[in-house]
């Protein structure tokens, strides 16, 4: 193929942009981490949380679940685990 000064820049740029999201894409893949189920829900309790989120939107179900699981935990002496 044959390319004129103007054409080899635009194809040398296009390269080099390639080379550029190839890079940030490699660095993406080796920042990720496993992601760690915390809390394994049962199906109907997942399903219930959906239902809830619809009707009441993620905030105020998210918050809610939050409060509840903090109430649970400080049940719970956590001071002498590291």
């Amino acid at each position: 193929m044959k390319a004129n000064e103007t054409d080899y820049q635009k194809y040398s740029n296009a390269i080099d942009r390639i080379q550029e999201g190839n890079d940030a894409m490699i660095e993406l893949f080796n920042a990720l981490e496993t992601d760690k189920q915390i809390i394994s829900y049962s199906d109907d309790v997942i399903e219930d949380i959906e239902l809830a989120k619809k009707k009441h939107g993620d905030d105020v179900i998210d918050e809610k679940i939050n409060k509840i699981v903090r109430e649970m935990l400080s049940w719970i002496d956590l001071e002498d685990v590291e």
